[in-house]
């Protein structure tokens, strides 16, 4: 018997890579149980979410209506969490409309604009409904960006390549993305030109981020996550590197996000701020 004190949980994107290994940890984790489970996929609507995700029976269906599973969640005697994996094109309204359920967003999906997080933090303070919206859910990723921003201090020169399978839809990451605007926060200008650049092939230099930062995207099949901060100054090359091998390595960060969303009344982006 589910505990009340137990916090419910709706998967929205059960069916994808990230949402089978959420369902697994949050079947795994205490103090949480699974109440809906939302896919678009017709293959699996109407299946068993445990048997689609691999790890056996678990008596929730797939459903491809997020509306009324967050209707779902809101008759439970604690309030719910919406994690959601899916796709760039539709994580906003996602967002949105588990905030007007009362149901907290823990957000993986990438994607979203700056002016559509600003229009998503003021919706969820107005609520008074915490969200997180974190770029990447690795306690390791979390560690190369503290350490990018010691690093920063004493380098002037640094470019961010990230790599990522070929099935993700959006570049640059949300990572990259990320670890740029934390650098760019400390101040300082990087880069300084040493020289005029011409393009021969447009995007050869890759993107170009605040305060002069350079982000390189690779997408290619074999790939997981992985990405590199190379900082550059005469005779030397710092190099930090993260590598994701298994999709499992995310998981600590997202049951820690369920628990800590419970605690806020607005939208916080980046893991790093409920750590």
């Amino acid at each position: 018997m589910t505990s009340e004190a137990s916090i419910p949980v709706v998967i929205n994107g059960v069916a994808g890579k990230m949402g089978r290994e959420v369902l697994k940890a949050v079947m795994a984790a205490d103090g949480m149980h699974l109440v809906g489970a939302v896919d678009r996929s017709p293959d699996v609507v109407g299946e068993d979410a445990g048997i689609v995700a691999g790890c056996g029976p678990v008596e929730v269906p797939i459903l491809n209506d997020l509306q009324s599973v967050l209707v779902l969640a809101t008759q439970e005697p604690v309030q719910g969490v919406m994690v959601d994996f899916t796709h760039p094109d539709g994580v906003y309204e996602n967002v949105r409309s588990a905030i007007a359920y009362g149901v907290r967003p823990v957000v993986g999906t990438t994607g979203l604009s700056p002016e559509q997080l600003n229009d998503l933090a003021a919706f969820a303070e107005k609520a008074s409904t915490g969200a997180i919206v974190a770029p990447n859910f690795s306690i390791g990723v979390i560690l190369m960006q503290q350490a990018a921003l010691q690093a920063a201090k004493y380098f002037d020169h640094v470019e961010i390549i990230e790599l990522h399978h070929n099935q993700k839809a959006d570049a640059p990451s949300g990572t990259a993305i990320k670890t740029a605007q934390m650098l760019a926060e400390l101040g300082k200008p990087y880069n300084p030109a040493s020289v005029k650049e011409t393009e021969h092939l447009t995007g050869a230099r890759g993107s170009c981020a605040d305060e002069n930062i350079r982000i390189h995207s690779v997408r290619l099949p074999g790939l997981i996550a992985h990405q590199e901060i190379l900082f550059g100054s005469p005779g030397q090359l710092y190099t930090l590197r993260h590598d994701t091998t298994d999709r499992a390595s995310f998981m600590p960060g997202v049951i820690l996000a369920i628990r800590k969303v419970t605690e806020l009344k607005t939208l916080v982006y980046g893991l790093e701020k409920v750590l």
